[in-house]
């Protein structure tokens, strides 16, 4: 999975960023657009693209204001590697919306529990006691394996796929920790995809609700804590700093003072290459979810064959949706489309 740690961007300035007007065609209370129609030109000219990767392409991505999406194999299970931990994100969300957690508790790195991998927490003395909010922190955004594995202990794989199965999602699963030998019974196909399986237009809807803030369940109200703990997490995605994905062409500004307008999560393996977002563009914010897997590139440098892919891929769709760019100070809790 992937390796160490630059500059960490600046955090979501919300009071601020709350002024932002209302783009019109926005639908009121945090909703997407209701109906999705394929951008038939652009879906096609995605599939010409990803058919030059030596490898497979599995892409989903919507345009939220709009409902304008695109699909390429967007329903073939896929390995996730460290994007599974958008799913762990979520459950932590839910918990502390419904008072079961809080991000100041408390969690212990007990010695020698440190994994290799992706993360610095694996070079601090133990025992360490960290709060969740900091787990969670180090496991979006250096993607630090042993904060996930602290986390997974804390919620439990049966609480967070339970929680996967409440979105309704069919082929999303956590199937163990981190850098562990998998344990107990397994579902057959765990060797296949190792720490877990997903869709892009599955992994999608997960991001989705975070950037919506969408927390409520079915039949439910939105509380008055929901946009809080979604600015807790959307801090955490948009400072994610593997930025040569998604990210590589659509961040042309320094936003290191303003913050970045594209909140994500990634994950990489030798022949893996996975990232999924929310792009705050100023026609619209989008989600992105872009997974390439059996990929015949398996360097690690910058220029590998299939982060430049989700390069080139996540450049054509803002291009279509958003000519004008992205902003990051459309990015706060909702998206926007609560601010008044």
């Amino acid at each position: 999975m992937q390796s160490m740690v630059k500059h960490i961007f600046g955090g979501v300035m919300i009071a601020a960023l709350l002024l932002v007007p209302v783009l019109p065609s926005y639908a009121a209370g945090g909703e997407a657009a209701s109906a999705h129609v394929t951008d038939q030109a652009l879906e096609s000219q995605l599939q010409t693209l990803a058919a030059t990767h030596h490898g497979h392409v599995s892409l989903y991505a919507v345009q939220l204001n709009t409902g304008r999406q695109v699909a390429v194999d967007a329903d073939r299970p896929v390995p996730t590697a460290s994007v599974i931990k958008l799913a762990i994100l979520f459950e932590a969300m839910e918990q502390v919306r419904s008072g079961k957690a809080h991000w100041e508790e408390k969690l212990t790195l007990a010695p020698k529990e440190a994994v290799s991998g992706s993360g610095v927490l694996t070079f601090f003395d133990t025992p360490l006691t960290l709060t969740l909010k900091d787990v969670l922190t180090m496991m979006v955004i250096v993607s630090d394996n042993t904060a996930t594995n602290l986390a997974i202990d804390r919620f439990g794989v049966d609480a967070i796929n339970a929680r996967i199965g409440w979105l309704g999602l069919k082929d999303t699963h956590l199937y163990k920790k981190v850098m562990k030998p998998a344990t107990g019974p397994m579902p057959a196909d765990q060797p296949k995809f190792g720490l877990g399986k997903t869709t892009a237009r599955e992994m999608a809807t997960i991001m989705e609700r975070i950037g919506l803030c969408q927390l409520a369940g079915p039949g439910e109200a939105a509380e008055p804590q929901d946009m809080a703990i979604c600015g807790v997490a959307l801090t955490m995605l948009r400072n994610q700093f593997y930025r040569n994905t998604i990210p590589r062409y659509l961040e042309v500004l320094d936003t290191s003072e303003a913050g970045s307008g594209i909140a994500s999560k990634t994950g990489s393996l030798n022949a893996v290459r996975n990232d999924v977002a929310i792009v705050a563009g100023k026609g619209g914010p989008m989600v992105l979810s872009i997974f390439t897997d059996g990929n015949q590139d398996q360097g690690w440098t910058a220029d590998n064959q299939a982060e430049m892919m989700i390069a080139r891929l996540a450049k054509e769709i803002v291009g279509a949706w958003s000519p004008a760019g992205i902003d990051g100070r459309l990015l706060v809790p909702g998206l926007g489309l609560t601010a008044r």
